[in-house]
């Protein structure tokens, strides 16, 4: 499908492209899925969480990100405080039509919200790793989108505000060395990373089944002096028995 189309800089048309984000920003929190109630973060950024930063610059159904690694530019800081949430959310389009077909319906906020410690990380920074491959409605050569983000990365063009854990966490992002160059990390930070840090479980990617169901695939993630290495392959499921999802569930909408 790709032939016929010129070829940029000698590279294969559908060979995956590689890509170098750094991103920084004062607060993130990407929530580990074990604790049920309050927001505690994994100690550095998951690659789901890194995929949504990259297509935050960048998405086309043409094209797909794979996290390859993360690296953590600076030490890990905790910061823990209370905040004001609402209980309930409307997570689904059909919920939502539902809600402005029903004009008599009242929601009181004051009446719904609680409070929730929420345990993140603050001054954080992190160069991702990833590659563009191309998906099976892809009709152009693949170097076209790689070229196309790496001009979006250089102007910090985005459609959204990239984000770390939580959309209030907003995150800053340009090609590699600016952070560096925003003054966000110093020649001294690597020096408080430690050589390893066992992390435990984390999500691997999500599995889109028939009927609206969806799978969780998970890997075992460790920190090697601050470098995040994503599997090709995540754990099979016995070996991820007990995370949320691993058996396949009904998605939102599934639900809904």
């Amino acid at each position: 499908m790709m032939t016929g189309h010129k070829r940029q800089r000698g590279e294969r048309a559908d060979r995956p492209l590689y890509v170098q984000v750094e991103a920084w920003g004062p607060l993130a929190c990407f929530t580990r899925p074990e604790l049920k109630v309050e927001r505690v973060s994994y100690p550095t950024m998951t690659p789901s969480a890194a995929r949504g930063l990259l297509e935050a610059i960048l998405w086309k159904p043409e094209i797909a990100y794979r996290i390859e690694r993360i690296e953590q530019l600076k030490p890990v800081q905790w910061t823990t405080f209370r905040r004001n949430e609402v209980n309930n959310s409307v997570i689904t389009k059909k919920t939502y039509e539902d809600l402005r077909a029903n004009s008599g319906y009242r929601y009181d906020v004051a009446e719904d919200r609680g409070q929730r410690v929420t345990v993140a990380l603050r001054d954080v920074a992190y160069r991702i790793h990833a590659t563009i491959n191309a998906t099976d409605r892809c009709t152009a050569p693949l170097p076209k989108y790689r070229d196309q983000f790496d001009r979006r990365l250089q102007r910090g063009a985005c459609f959204e505000q990239p984000h770390f854990g939580c959309r209030e966490f907003a995150a800053f992002f340009g090609p590699r060395g600016s952070a560096e160059g925003a003054g966000a990390v110093t020649p001294a930070d690597p020096a408080g990373i430690p050589p390893i840090d066992e992390i435990g479980l984390m999500l691997h990617h999500i599995e889109y089944l028939p009927k609206g169901q969806e799978r969780y695939h998970w890997f075992r993630a460790r920190l090697e002096r601050g470098v995040l290495h994503v599997p090709d392959r995540p754990l099979d499921a016995a070996q991820a028995d007990g995370m949320p999802g691993a058996e396949g569930r009904a998605s939102a909408e599934g639900a809904a």
